[in-house]
């Protein structure tokens, strides 16, 4: 699959200002014949777009994309008071994470703080080898190069202090409240927004290289959600005042407030603000390795990141990025 270009791109950017657009006035407009017109629609519908079709009136995307655009971004970043931003437009790619680590592991020079998102992934990854559904224009696929001078293990709370960057630039730009979920899920009303996923390349005690890798649900197809085996939201359920480049922006910058601060003090104050926000707190959840599970309460975060759980009367901290946390099942 390759990204829309030409008669593709035009018919996309028609559909993506709203209502109705006829298909012969599409094909009049851009020189080629109704069928073709009809054929670009399926490429699009095939590529995860809800664009549905009214006899009489013509083709309509079900949901308003709001198309990425490299200089809106770097405008709307300079309006929250910063120098020009590195971020990266792709319409098209694997994973957005997967091109960062191909960019590490080849050598490639990289600035710290550049950032790639991208309108789809075909390839986009969650935690555990897990699949993040990724059609086209729906939601964010964003990641983030981040240098870290102080070793893997210092680089062990970071998802922490992603969560939180998420919690500042949705809270800031909609007025939401977020739920954080141990150790890098974003919730609302105990149904999944968003998640994390921090990769590390470095030496235990030299410096570290990660790629933050978020992904945010904005505008999520049906035909997408039907392969989701969790309760999910989209941003679109919660607010009307979606745009993507603004997102982007407020996203960049409160990532970098937030790994300035950790730089600096690691999780010293922010474990206690997490905590505020703790999606389980004081519910029973189950802790999962893959080999071995248990329960206990949900107690929040220690200053190191480690999920704190209660069993038995005793309170115990699990740290590891392959351990996974949901509500326990009565």
């Amino acid at each position: 699959m390759k990204a829309p270009d030409g008669n593709k791109l035009a018919i996309l950017n028609a559909l993506n200002k709203g209502g109705f657009v006829s298909g012969q006035a599409l094909g009049e407009e851009l020189g080629i014949s109704r069928a073709a017109v009809s054929k670009h629609i399926q490429s699009l519908q095939a590529m995860g777009l809800d664009v549905f079709k009214v006899t009489g009136k013509g083709y309509c995307l079900n949901n308003q994309v709001g198309l990425l655009n490299q200089e809106k971004i770097q405008q709307l970043y300079a309006e929250l008071g910063q120098n020009i931003a590195n971020i990266e437009v792709q319409p098209l790619i694997d994973s957005t994470n997967s091109e960062l680590m191909r960019r590490i592991q080849a050598k490639t020079p990289l600035q710290s703080g550049t950032a790639i998102v991208a309108e789809m992934q075909q390839a986009g990854r969650g935690r555990r080898g897990r699949v993040w559904q990724s059609p086209f224009g729906a939601n964010l696929y964003y990641s983030y190069f981040w240098r870290l001078d102080d070793g893997l293990q210092a680089a062990m709370g970071v998802s922490i202090a992603v969560g939180l960057a998420v919690y500042d630039a949705i809270k800031a730009l909609y007025g939401i409240d977020v739920e954080l979920k141990w150790p890098n899920d974003i919730y609302i009303n105990k149904q999944k927004l968003a998640g994390v996923l921090v990769e590390l390349d470095g030496q235990p005690q030299g410096p570290c290289q990660l790629v933050i890798g978020i992904g945010i649900n904005l505008n999520m197809p049906q035909s997408a959600s039907q392969h989701i085996d969790q309760a999910w939201t989209d941003l679109s359920q919660h607010t009307q005042q979606l745009d993507k480049n603004q997102l982007v922006a407020s996203l960049t910058y409160w990532l970098e407030q937030r790994l300035a601060q950790y730089r600096e003090n690691g999780l010293q104050t922010m474990y206690q603000q997490w905590n505020a926000l703790n999606a389980f707190a004081g519910e029973q959840v189950e802790l999962n390795t893959g080999h071995r599970s248990w329960r206990g309460i949900c107690e929040g975060i220690d200053a190191h990141g480690g999920v704190r759980i209660r069993q038995d009367g005793e309170v115990k901290s699990y740290y590891g990025g392959e351990i996974s946390l949901r509500k326990a099942q009565a």
